[in-house]
């Protein structure tokens, strides 16, 4: 019986095709098609049967205006160099996991710091063993901006370097420390307050902010710099991070201003009623219910800008931490009724409310 003949078919494949496609993924700080060009199935292998040239694979190829970009021009040269194009081509024919080319994956990560994809450069400063020392520089450069008065250089450095972060008990391996608001969020309001300055917007301004970091950041050593900080420095800086982390909250401050104002007038109108000494029990229980009943039970949608059927106090505070983060830190859970609803909270001396667009007067939201 004759034997199977082990060896590979291998298929042409076009060089120029394959430098272009490393080229753009290190242009555009992309470490997952960096990746896949290099995976056993890549169709940059000769042996694989996946083909660059397919339309599955058009969005490895740089497109025209990409391959006028001088990242483009700068990261194909890197790659045509003599010595790495050698060593891209031993990885490929290879039998076993690749080693990714060095001189190609700093400035992969470069490029993806500079287009926002803090994952993507994570992942390729990590591979390199200067993760932790990258990181180190972009938060002390921030640091240095906000003791200087650059608030928005600052935090574009404490986003960068909370965004080079990573989790080293992620299964089943260390992986890109990403913020989870929405866990976060049930996280901060997990237990009921008894009292309403239990609730986390009810907490003294820095330790409030303390928390603002934190959660917004989602980096623990980032958070612990800033909180050394001054407090009106905090203040302008969590200023700037929650519009910038969030284009839509004004949005969100008009809504919440609404939601402060019917729970104002719902406060005014249950002291109204209570202090009648003419109203009858039964009368007062009818009003107090009617009202109880009626807009205050909407606070949840209003805050968030549209009704969820059934929704529970937590699926809108899930959604509010998805769509505007910020907005989780000036609520508490409430209970009206047989209804539990989310509602506005905050410090009347808090300088954070006021600075977010949330207030404009010093009166507690609070029932």
């Amino acid at each position: 019986m004759a034997k199977k003949n082990a060896r590979a078919v291998e298929k042409p494949v076009d060089e120029d095709l394959v430098k272009d496609a490393l080229a753009k993924a290190v242009a555009t700080g992309d470490i997952v098609d960096f990746r896949l060009l290099f995976a056993p199935f890549s169709p940059a292998r000769k042996t694989s049967v996946e083909v660059l040239e397919s339309e599955k694979y058009a969005y490895l190829r740089p497109d025209a205006s990409l391959k006028e970009t001088p990242e483009f021009n700068e990261a194909l040269l890197l790659v045509r160099d003599v010595l790495t194009w050698a060593h891209i081509q031993q990885e490929l024919d290879a039998k076993r996991p690749s080693q990714l080319p060095s001189v190609l994956l700093l400035p992969l990560g470069d490029n993806a710091v500079r287009v926002g994809k803090y994952t993507s450069a994570s992942q390729a400063y990590e591979l390199l063993r200067v993760r932790r020392r990258m990181q180190g520089l972009f938060l002390a450069e921030a640091g240095k901006a906000l003791d200087a008065g650059d608030v928005d250089r600052a935090v574009n450095g404490y986003i960068i370097g909370a965004g080079l972060a990573y989790d080293y008990a992620a299964f089943p391996e260390p992986l890109p420390l990403v913020p989870n608001h929405q866990t976060e969020a049930l996280k901060l309001h997990g237990a009921y307050p008894r009292r309403p300055e239990d609730c986390v917007a009810f907490a003294p301004t820095k330790d409030h902010a303390a928390t603002a970091l934190e959660f917004l950041l989602g980096d623990s050593e980032a958070a612990e710099q800033l909180a050394a900080k001054p407090l009106d420095t905090q203040v302008a800086f969590l200023t700037e991070l929650v519009r910038r982390m969030d284009l839509d909250w004004e949005s969100f401050a008009g809504r919440y201003g609404e939601a402060v104002a019917q729970t104002r007038e719902y406060n005014e109108r249950l002291e109204k009623l209570s202090a009648n000494p003419g109203q009858s029990p039964n009368t007062l229980e009818a009003e107090i219910e009617e009202q109880l009943t009626g807009d205050l039970k909407e606070l949840s949608a209003l805050l968030l800008g549209r009704t969820i059927p059934d929704g529970e106090w937590w699926q809108y505070l899930k959604e509010l931490a998805f769509e505007h983060p910020a907005a989780v830190l000036f609520v508490s859970r409430q209970l009206i009724g047989d209804k539990e609803i989310i509602m506005p909270r905050y410090r009347p001396d808090s300088p954070l409310p006021k600075a977010l667009g949330l207030v404009t007067e010093s009166a507690p939201a609070s029932t």
